[in-house]
């Protein structure tokens, strides 16, 4: 069972064009947000799309694969998992951010 322990799947549209920043020693990061969309009847019998983004960033190879292959609009599937962060804003104010750290991509569609 440790193996499904914090794993997150998604499979979903690229929001933006990836963000890849390149460190010192030749180590990359990419960041990218993922849209998920559920769908569901309502009351009246009509048909309601609920979408969901998503932050995800990614390390290393992975990273180097998105800043390849992938562009704002394309269809791909993210193996990960969940993490919690937080930062204090130039006003001094904390922030939380919730992001899906990627271990693997596949790239899906066109």
């Amino acid at each position: 069972m440790n193996a499904i322990r914090n794993r997150v799947q998604l499979i979903g549209h690229v929001g933006q064009e990836p963000e890849v920043k390149t460190f010192d020693g030749g180590k990359k990061v990419a960041n990218i947000t993922i849209a998920t969309n559920d769908y569901y009847t309502n009351d009246k019998g009509e048909k309601v799309e609920n979408t969901e983004w998503h932050r995800v960033t990614a390390w290393g190879k992975t990273a180097e694969i998105i800043e390849k292959y992938v562009t704002k609009g394309k269809e791909i599937a993210i193996d990960g998992k969940l993490t919690h962060r937080s930062y204090d804003d130039k006003d001094g104010t904390k922030r939380y951010i919730t992001e899906v750290v990627a271990n693997d991509i596949l790239l899906l569609g066109k």
